[in-house]
């Protein structure tokens, strides 16, 4: 060996220069600062009537919401279409849509008796110094008739335009269906639906990723065109909805989950927890729904019936805007309106949450919900009108109640079916949302559960 050879050898490898790297901020902590943030600057704008801050902070805030919306209607048609094609690779297929479902109603049922405990319990509507004169009529009234003509459309491309979610579901549904039905004939379709799929799941990942600014500007704008003494008005009736959601969330899904599921409840919500937060956030069931399918996944549901159980969840399952909301809000109503509820009405009630959720198809806001349940219990439409000014501040924590709803139900279906992972669940992490649009699934549809502080 030459001389040259060995002090090659022997000489330490050169090292490269460290590079400092910026550490990244979690996403939680990036959304808790957008919410100070907002809460600052619309207090700033609300109390200095600084005219140009208020009209950001909205600009801001609506085109966010514009942003998720655009993406609502083929998101929810491909999604439900993929999603009802994918139950062929599902052993019970039947069962398991039979049985989410019924978790679907059954939850529901829990949440409505609880809101319309706590509606009772408290008196929302006394107190306020409300009238009826304070009310007006919604732009869009829901009634049953309206319902039930109003699933199939009458051309394929209004829905669209118009985002009327339950005619977009509908169609998807057929369609789905009918792929079903053809078979290997209908692959090319279904290849072209899944890449338009995940090519709308992508963009809509990078829209996720403003949700810290969105919040900015939703919440800024909330407390500069409202401020705090309309809250106060509210105030009751706040702490209700805000209360009833929590018993829910925290306290039934966990219930459920440690006695239905027997799993360690805590977990949930530590694998959960990125669409939970992107849902109080974003107020968009179906903006969250990528993030809500991923966290499925990696709790330990299988891909195949995550990917129905969710869509179907998204535009179907509302504890919180459907159930919560809508009980508490026609308790609230009638009293200021001073109309008398019999039990029969409560009994209305619990019916409608169950049956109508479709209704509200996880866009942000319930007016359509709220005025088909008013409609079916005769009470004034106008009333309506009393809880639109707040309705931005209770939309937040109900969809939140929505989506971790979502999320539970195809848990305890899995459970009970003998099909969850549950070395997946105990193993799941918190990640990111923009983690979980990236993370990558293999062949066989699990999901890798490395944590991702």
């Amino acid at each position: 060996m030459s001389p040259s050879a060995e002090t090659s050898e022997s000489a330490p490898a050169p090292q490269r220069p460290t590079a400092s790297r910026i550490p990244k901020i979690p996403f939680w902590v990036q959304i808790l600062t957008g919410l100070a943030l907002g809460v600052l600057l619309g207090w700033v704008a609300k109390s200095g009537d600084v005219g140009w801050l208020t009209t950001t902070l909205q600009h801001i805030g609506d085109l966010f919401v514009q942003l998720l919306k655009l993406a609502v209607a083929p998101l929810v048609f491909f999604a439900i279409l993929v999603s009802i094609t994918n139950l062929r690779q599902v052993n019970n297929a039947a069962r398991l849509a039979s049985r989410t479902l019924l978790w679907f109603m059954v939850t529901s049922l829990i949440a409505v008796a609880i809101g319309l405990t706590i509606g009772l319990l408290s008196n929302p509507g006394a107190g306020t110094g409300l009238t009826p004169k304070d009310g007006k009529l919604p732009d869009h009234a829901g009634s049953w008739i309206d319902f039930l003509t109003g699933i199939v459309p009458t051309d394929i491309i209004t829905p669209f335009t118009e985002l009327n979610v339950l005619q977009i579901v509908f169609m998807a549904a057929v369609a789905g269906i009918a792929a079903l039905q053809l078979g290997e004939k209908a692959e090319p379709v279904l290849a072209i639906s899944r890449s338009v799929l995940e090519l709308l799941q992508k963009a809509l990942w990078w829209v996720i990723r403003l949700a810290p600014i969105g919040t900015v500007g939703l919440i800024g704008n909330a407390i500069a065109t409202y401020g705090w003494n309309l809250i106060g008005k509210y105030a009751t009736f706040t702490v209700d909805i805000y209360v009833g959601c929590a018993i829910v969330l925290f306290g039934v899904y966990p219930l459920l989950l440690s006695t239905v599921a027997k799993v360690n409840p805590l977990q949930f919500f530590r694998g959960a927890w990125p669409a939970i937060q992107l849902a109080f956030v974003s107020r968009s069931s179906v903006g969250t729904m990528p993030v809500t399918q991923q966290v499925t996944q990696r709790l330990g549901v299988p891909r195949e019936y995550a990917s129905f159980a969710v869509p179907f969840g998204s535009t179907t399952k509302m504890d919180g805007c459907a159930s919560i909301y809508p009980a508490i809000a026609a308790i609230f109503i009638a009293q200021i309106f001073d109309v008398q509820l019999s039990i029969g009405d409560y009994l209305l009630i619990a019916f409608v949450s169950v049956i109508g959720s479709a209704a509200t198809a996880g866009l942000t806001g319930a007016t359509v919900m709220l005025t088909l349940t008013l409609s079916t219990l005769g009470l004034p439409l106008e009333g309506v009108g009393l809880l639109m000014a707040i309705d931005p501040i209770l939309d937040m924590m109900r969809t939140a109640t929505n989506v971790a709803g979502q999320a539970v139900i195809p848990i305890l279906v899995s459970a009970r079916e003998k099909i969850l992972d549950r070395e997946a669940y105990n193993g799941a992490r918190s990640i990111s949302p923009e983690t979980a649009g990236a993370e990558a699934t293999d062949e066989k549809g699990s999901v890798p559960v490395a944590a991702a502080a």
